[in-house]
């Protein structure tokens, strides 16, 4: 499997505050950026998936729901994993 335990506790490590933190906005919009780039990568090489193609667009909005939330709550938290994960509007 692409996303073991490992790699989720270093993302969470990385982006939370610590790495059992799962609900923070950062560590979550950091795993689903994860995953959107994997699934990216997939639909590359297989064009005609389309419940991969589906999966991949539902991901992407709810990331966008928690960097909309969290240009509501905090401007500056939005700002650095923005520039962090190296997403753009």
């Amino acid at each position: 499997m692409y996303l073991d335990s490992a790699k989720k506790k270093e993302i969470f490590e990385k982006y939370g505050t610590s790495n059992t933190d799962t609900g923070s906005s950062e560590s979550q919009i950091a795993l689903f950026s994860y995953r959107i780039s994997h699934l990216t990568e997939h639909l590359k090489s297989n064009k005609k998936d389309y419940s991969t193609e589906r999966a991949l667009k539902m991901l992407v909005g709810k990331r966008r729901r928690l960097l909309d939330y969290l240009i509501k709550i905090d401007i500056e938290r939005y700002r650095a994993i923005i520039k962090e994960l190296g997403i753009r509007k």
